[in-house]
């Protein structure tokens, strides 16, 4: 019943999404097969429409995968560096490799998101004492180290516009040919259903997994590789998207539970429908001009975030 009401709901705000713009649409004429009309709807409104919705589904289903993975509902791509390992990655490409193409940096930035995003593991591993609010600040704490390097090597290659660049989620830039390198996140989406009884166990512990005769070590590996994977081609594409992949799986597990093959299609959904709504909202504001939505997703995050840390306390 979830699953169904959701998908209503995505598509109508799908369809308002085509609708918004400073262009208009005619649809008398689009009906009738006007060349302009269908080339601003075929160029520009789906394409965004479907970025909006494939980087919802990527961001909120790599949070889940982290929460399991580090067994704490406060980890997720904005709280364990990741964001910043890819934009790491990001500034190796421009610095070492300047004129290669999107495909070439998305490699450089899914890199250096899985690498660094092992590394953190590691490190929470030695973690005596795993409260639920503490790994989550040593992961801002990783995360922060991380951009302070990327920053200092920007500033010193006087490349710091075209680091910030990638900061500010933005999909207003989002055109047919520019964007279809986000679709390689799909897969990853479907690899995480897939094994999501087998990241349900891993989110019980380590002990808890190898003695139902689970290789922990492999699938934490598979977990890291889908996340990295959708959370780089996210960035490569529109930019940073903050909080998502924190708040929605915990919303969902509020109300549905742990049960990773009953609750992604709803966390899947919820985070399509979560960032056309922060879309949306982003144009109609100021509207002829545009909020970016890294910070309408960023303000209504941070809210909820801020609640569900009191609920947890």
């Amino acid at each position: 019943m979830r699953v169904l009401s959701l998908s209503l709901l995505l598509i109508i705000l799908s369809i308002i999404s085509l609708t918004i713009g400073v262009g208009t649409i005619d649809w008398v004429g689009l009906l009738s097969g006007q060349s302009s009309e269908w080339m601003l709807l075929s160029t520009s409104r789906i394409p965004r429409t479907l970025a909006l919705i494939i980087a919802g589904v990527g961001m909120s289903i790599s949070g889940v995968i982290m929460q399991q993975i580090t067994q704490n509902k406060f980890v997720a791509p904005t709280t364990a560096g990741t964001l910043d390992a890819a934009k790491m990655g990001l500034l190796i490409a421009m610095v070492f490799v300047p004129g290669l193409a999107l495909t070439g940096k998305l490699f450089f930035a899914f890199l250096f998101t899985f690498v660094l995003s092992l590394v953190y593991l590691k490190i929470i591993e030695r973690i005596q004492f795993k409260s639920v609010i503490y790994v989550p600040i040593v992961g801002l704490m990783y995360g922060a180290i991380l951009a302070s390097i990327t920053t200092f090597v920007a500033v010193n290659l006087n490349i710091v516009q075209d680091v910030n660049a990638w900061l500010i989620g933005d999909f207003s830039g989002v055109l047919t040919g520019n964007y279809e390198v986000i679709y390689l996140s799909l897969p990853a989406v479907v690899i995480t259903y897939f094994y999501s009884s087998k990241f349900s166990v891993v989110g019980m512990g380590k002990d808890f997994s190898k003695n139902l005769g689970l290789n922990y070590l492999q699938v934490m590996r598979l977990g890291i590789f889908c996340a990295s994977l959708s959370v780089s081609t996210i960035v490569i594409t529109v930019g940073v998207i903050p909080f998502l992949g924190l708040i929605i799986p915990n919303l969902v597990s509020m109300v549905m539970g742990d049960n990773l093959k009953k609750t992604l299609p709803v966390i899947a959904l919820m985070g399509a429908v979560f960032l056309l709504v922060c879309d949306i909202l982003g144009r109609l504001v100021i509207y002829p001009f545009e909020v970016p939505i890294g910070l309408t997703a960023g303000i209504v995050g941070a809210v909820l975030f801020l609640t569900l840390l009191l609920r947890r306390r």
